[in-house]
């Protein structure tokens, strides 16, 4: 699950599309990078133009690794049509693809989000990931929503200040995550308090970004350990923030995470894409052994973690290339 994104991120235009600067992640789809590319446009982004990568979103015909591209060229323009045009991809019949349009609309931290994001959440015929990005059915919802309501507490109480003051290393991937980083300290500590299922699950959430912050190996393996957790939510989150990292020594967890065929299916998506975002030969070969899972979310991540993949190990100067291909 991810809120909105942080000001440096993608999509920071308050008046529509007629924007003249764009910044986009120079990676995978999920800001799994620090790096961000600055692309000067020398003329206006017409309404027509976001109406064209918008109809390449909601259209099923099209090959769905190109909608995803889609899908992060509107959320990276940002503005009333782009949340519009993503908010229509709804009535999609795949589940992974509306929990993407979920995450990007989070992650866009635009208000006229809420009414779209809002009305997901209702929606109990949506699929429980999806919900689940909305902020979402089940455990996994309730879970969600309890983190929503402890981070806010924790901002109405001056928690951010903690970051200010370089008591908590800060967050190194343009994303704005469900709680904050724990207060620093040595990793096997943090692995301590992320292990700890008798802690409040806002706790753990915070020693596992303190250790995705931290981003060296020994972290990633203490992270790898939460994918045994009995928490779903936990266990997807792991998988998100391993991907984010694109530590290799994450592989084999990863692996065998998205192996588990008993698995949670929100898990096992997590999996795929962080193993296309690591983007190694060995992460190639097990996308292509899942690729036609039965699960169809599983599946369709594979699909998508494979695009993200070649572009990883590619020239392309951005993931988010819809304007480009419009103009191709």
């Amino acid at each position: 699950m991810r809120a909105a994104a942080a000001p440096t991120t993608p999509n920071q235009h308050t008046r529509g599309p007629a924007a003249a600067v764009f910044i986009f992640t120079s990676v995978d789809p999920k800001t799994k990078d620090t790096q961000l590319c600055v692309s000067l446009c020398s003329r206006m982004t017409s309404v027509d133009q976001v109406a064209a990568v918008g109809q390449v979103l909601v259209d099923p015909g099209v090959d769905l690794t190109r909608r995803f591209r889609a899908l992060f060229t509107l959320k990276n323009l940002g503005g009333a049509e782009a949340i519009d045009w993503i908010s229509k991809a709804f009535t999609d019949d795949s589940a992974l693809l509306k929990h993407e349009l979920a995450y990007c609309l989070g992650q866009m931290q635009d208000t006229r989000a809420i009414a779209p994001l809002s009305a997901v959440l209702r929606d109990t015929q949506q699929e429980p990931m999806v919900r689940h990005e909305a902020v979402i059915n089940g455990l996994c919802v309730a879970e969600t929503c309890q983190l929503a309501v402890r981070r806010l507490e924790w901002l109405q109480a001056g928690g951010d200040t903690q970051l200010d003051d370089g008591s908590a290393d800060k967050n190194p991937y343009c994303s704005v995550d469900p709680a904050p980083p724990a207060l620093r300290t040595s990793v096997p500590e943090l692995r301590s308090i992320l292990l700890d299922e008798s802690l409040p699950l806002f706790e753990r959430y915070r020693a596992m970004f303190a250790l995705r912050n931290l981003g060296n190996e020994e972290a990633v393996l203490a992270l790898g350990d939460g994918l045994q957790c009995s928490s779903a939510l936990f266990r997807h989150e792991i998988g998100y923030v391993l991907g984010q990292m694109q530590h290799p020594a994450a592989f084999p967890a990863l692996r065998a995470a998205l192996e588990r065929s008993g698995e949670n299916p929100m898990v096992r998506h997590e999996a795929a894409e962080a193993l296309g975002s690591i983007g190694r030969e060995e992460c190639r070969a097990v996308l292509q052994q899942y690729r036609g899972d039965g699960e169809r979310v599983v599946k369709e991540s594979c699909e998508v973690a494979l695009d993200m993949l070649e572009y990883e190990n590619s020239e392309q100067f951005q993931y988010a290339d819809g304007l480009v291909r419009l103009q191709g």
